[in-house]
């Protein structure tokens, strides 16, 4: 196959960031993708419908012209979150639900939930109305290691949410374990998730032998490889629980590189031709189309897309940087070369 076209996929998992930096990031997204699921960790966080509204309209201000983009808004979950936040976000079409990100567990991440438990009538409510709750899966406990924090959280807290709210809508963001596998496969069709391209080409060998590989560091961090096989079985086994969110996460180079890094890896310069890479070495390149274009609209309830996107099977090498207003990016898979590449 030299040549292939899949409706216009969605990322239903993206960091914009905010300020002069949407310039870069916004139309990096929108010239591939028809939709995305916007993170709403900004400084300070996107907790209300009305910060939400202002955060939607930076970032339509800085799509190209003729070129039409939905940002989906989601809301930043805390211990003051209510109820009536909750029926708020519920009646506006612009919001998709509520991000979930235990305190302390990532970027931007310390207004985040401390008390799960103590949010059972907000989750009622979330439940009540199909409002989706969209997980960061990992415990911050400092005796907990940092690659059994998924596990762990699935365990102590995921399964017992939803035993008791069993009419939540959730998915389980980023993916990175065979637990997480095993987690979403035994749930009803109310559960999902996400799985970025980081997780599917590489395992923590590719963070970690040979030196510190700081641009392929993220949150939740790479894992075993049997871990990455399983990931890798999920997202070609045409089961619509498991669909596309990059996770692209800018930040400046400076930021990455330095005695203490960011975590995430900033895929969106290449999103759709590594999710292809993937599905080539697979030689499921079939499967590709309801990975990245179908399962995630039908589990939102949005419409498919029509318009179509095609990839020509033309070598191409993913750029060392990328220039921005807060200084140089590099770009995940910097300097490596692509089988797919996007036909303008």
């Amino acid at each position: 196959m030299q040549q292939f076209s899949l409706p216009r996929p969605d990322d239903w998992h993206l960091h914009l960031r905010d300020g002069e930096l949407l310039a870069t990031t916004v139309p990096a997204t929108a010239k591939v993708f028809g939709r995305a699921v916007i993170m709403p960790n900004l400084v300070p966080p996107v907790t209300t419908t009305a910060q939400a509204h202002d955060y939607r309209q930076r970032i339509l201000a800085e799509i190209p012209k003729n070129t039409e983009f939905e940002p989906l808004m989601a809301l930043y979950l805390t211990q003051q979150t209510t109820v009536e936040m909750i029926e708020q976000a519920a009646a506006d079409d612009t919001i998709i639900g509520f991000k979930l990100y235990p305190s302390g567990a990532t970027t931007n991440s310390d207004a985040g939930v401390t008390d799960i438990e103590a949010l059972d009538d907000v989750f009622a409510a979330m439940a009540k109305h199909q409002v989706p709750l969209l997980v960061h899966g990992e415990v911050t406990a400092a005796d907990i290691d940092i690659f059994d924090r998924e596990k762990v959280f699935i365990d102590t807290k995921l399964r017992p949410l939803l035993a008791r709210h069993p009419k939540l809508k959730l998915v389980l963001e980023h993916i990175t374990t065979g637990d997480a596998v095993d987690f979403v496969e035994s749930m009803g069709p109310s559960v999902a998730a996400t799985i970025t391209p980081q997780h599917l080409l590489m395992n923590r060998n590719d963070l970690l032998v040979g030196g510190v590989r700081p641009h392929n560091y993220c949150l939740p961090i790479l894992k075993r490889r049997e871990h990455q096989l399983r990931l890798q079985q999920a997202a070609v086994s045409g089961s619509p629980k498991f669909f596309l969110g990059t996770d692209s996460a800018p930040h400046a180079q400076s930021k990455k590189e330095a005695a203490c890094g960011c975590a995430g890896c900033y895929s969106a310069p290449a999103a759709l031709p590594l999710y292809a890479e993937f599905f080539d070495r697979m030689q499921a390149l079939d499967k590709l189309t309801d990975f990245a274009s179908h399962f995630g609209a039908d589990f939102y309830g949005y419409p498919r897309a029509q318009e179509r996107v095609t990839l020509k099977a033309t070598e191409w090498q993913v750029p060392s940087t990328v220039e921005t207003a807060v200084g140089p990016m590099v770009p995940y898979w910097a300097n490596e070369k692509l089988k797919w590449q996007i036909v303008d």
